[in-house]
């Protein structure tokens, strides 16, 4: 199957869980708490569920890093190739009915995020990258596409993104290196996907993140002519032990100042 086709498949995975998730969280809902103390509910596991389905389908026999299969101990053994999928990105962003919440679907081939789709159910819209063929999109509600790419950092200064609810005090002392204009506060990876369409130039994160938060994000980004790097100025690679990150900050069109962790 081409990268294209696939790409295609992902989107239709993706846009399938969130008509799931679409029906769980206009009904009624029960929260729990993982041994992490974080949130899952019935839309988390229902949505992975239909993924996993999906990429078994489209592409058997590639491993498949979920994040609930992997709070419950089912991690596969990966290799140059594997999928990492956040059935429902921001938990506590649908828990709370912010709205900002995300389905994560990424491919990855050797260390690096090469397909990535990210789709925002409540909106219905789609953010999908190819990094192999440079070209990210989004989609509308009505299935309308249109490119997007990085925009140059405006004179008025940078626009940037922070987790709304995962900032810390490094955050902000890194933010303070540059002349911010505005600060966006929003949930899941939607802050990669601000970043890729030109909404904004700098997304820095400081504070624990696991691949499936960050690998669909990125790939956005990365297809859309930005950057995502890790504290010592490289790319973040994917396919670490544990699959935890380490810090990183995402970026537009320009080089970001390096992290410190």
């Amino acid at each position: 199957m081409s990268q294209s086709l696939l790409l295609d498949a992902l989107v239709e995975a993706a846009l399938a869980a969130g008509r799931v998730i679409n029906d769980i969280y206009q009904g009624g809902f029960e929260v729990s708490l993982k041994p992490d103390a974080s949130p899952v509910t019935a839309a988390d596991h229902a949505a992975e569920a239909l993924i996993l389905a999906a990429l078994a389908a489209q592409s058997p026999g590639t491993p498949v890093v979920a994040e609930e299969q992997a709070a419950a101990g089912r991690v596969p053994a990966v290799g140059e190739e594997f999928f990492l999928v956040d059935p429902l990105d921001g938990t506590k962003e649908f828990v709370h009915r912010r709205g900002e919440f995300t389905v994560n679907i990424a491919l990855v081939r050797r260390g690096a995020p090469v397909l990535g789709v990210v789709h925002a159910p409540v909106t219905g819209t789609v953010y999908a990258g190819d990094v192999t063929a440079g070209r990210a999109w989004r989609q509308s509600g009505d299935g309308r596409r249109e490119h997007i790419h990085v925009r140059e950092v405006p004179a008025a200064g940078f626009t940037a993104v922070a987790s709304r609810s995962h900032r810390t005090p490094e955050t902000d002392r890194y933010l303070a290196q540059y002349p911010i204009a505005e600060l966006v506060s929003v949930g899941s990876s939607l802050k990669f996907c601000l970043v890729a369409a030109g909404e904004a130039d700098l997304y820095p994160r400081l504070g624990p993140t696991m691949e499936w938060d960050t690998a669909a994000g990125h790939a956005v980004l990365a297809a859309a002519g930005g950057t995502v790097l890790a504290p010592d100025g490289a790319p973040l690679a994917y396919g670490k032990p544990q699959f935890s990150n380490p810090w990183f900050v995402a970026a537009g069109a320009f080089t970001p100042r390096p992290l410190v962790q």
